[in-house]
């Protein structure tokens, strides 16, 4: 296995980021995960723009296309496989042990791992925790992650892939690590940004082919909608068919049937839309 790291590809074994690397002690970076198939990756100009929307909302220097593009091909082309996780992080790079920045600039990694197809549908839990939509870090993906790890713990815990949150208000806003989608009499509506979600790659796209609307929902939508689906990275888009002990049979619905195969459509003819 070879990954990126700082400008060169390097074996797994020899890579080596400093242990006062700002992405580690005070979680200061940001990340995107990207789908490749067959060597390919999905949507790599959307993730890239929304890399540098992260890294400008952390203060962070603009990251180099030319230069991730470059990292992510090679990475791709030393590590073949039929559908990978490819890992783009981006760190303040050595600094103090404190918040305060070094002078040593960022540090670059770029890996790959394989990953199988999603199943259709899955299960999903809430969580008393909340997103805080007025966070300094709302809509930023950022390497600080832990509140995503305690809850997916739990979601685990309970037989299911997946954990969704409500805001500070009470309002459905996003997953750990997904969007979420409700169908209401036959219409898809998914939170606005403003809810504190991510502006999620694949849910973009969703609302784009699907026609979804945006719209502020209850948390307990999620006990009335007629179906309920995820979009991701590595998901597109996925049925619900378990909310907490909510069954919805028959998942996926018709709705939900229907955007995943426009999903697939659209997406197996253009690898960069």
């Amino acid at each position: 296995m070879k990954i990126w790291l700082d400008g060169a590809l390097r074996d797994l074994e020899s890579a080596r980021v400093s242990v006062f690397d700002h992405g580690l002690t005070v979680g200061d970076g940001i990340f995107e995960t990207v789908k490749a198939v067959d060597g390919k990756p999905f949507a790599l100009t959307r993730h890239l723009d929304r890399l540098t929307r992260s890294a400008r909302g952390l203060g962070l220097p603009d990251p180099d296309h030319d230069e991730v593009r470059r990292a992510c091909a090679a990475v791709l082309e030393a590590n073949p496989m039929p559908l990978g996780r490819l890992r783009i992080t981006y760190t303040g790079g050595h600094g103090p042990l404190g918040s305060d920045r070094g002078e040593h600039g960022p540090t670059l990694v770029v890996a790959l791992g394989e990953t199988a197809r999603r199943p259709d549908s899955t299960a999903v839990i809430t969580v008393p925790w909340t997103r805080n939509e007025r966070s300094a870090l709302t809509g930023l993906k950022t390497t600080s992650y832990a509140e995503n790890v305690v809850a997916l713990a739990r979601a685990h815990e309970h037989g299911a892939s997946e954990a969704l949150f409500a805001n500070t208000v009470g309002r459905l806003c996003e997953g750990t690590g997904s969007n979420v989608f409700v169908v209401l009499d036959g219409e898809i509506h998914t939170p606005p940004l403003a809810s504190g979600c991510l502006a999620g790659i694949t849910r973009a796209l969703a609302i784009e082919w699907t026609g979804a609307v945006e719209t502020e929902l209850p948390l307990d939508v999620l006990e009335r909608a007629d179906e309920v689906f995820l979009t991701s990275t590595l998901r597109d888009i996925q049925a619900v068919h378990r909310v907490d002990d909510r069954e919805l049979p028959g998942a996926p619905g018709p709705v939900t049937a229907k955007a995943m195969r426009v999903f697939d459509e659209q997406a197996g003819a253009d690898q960069d839309p």
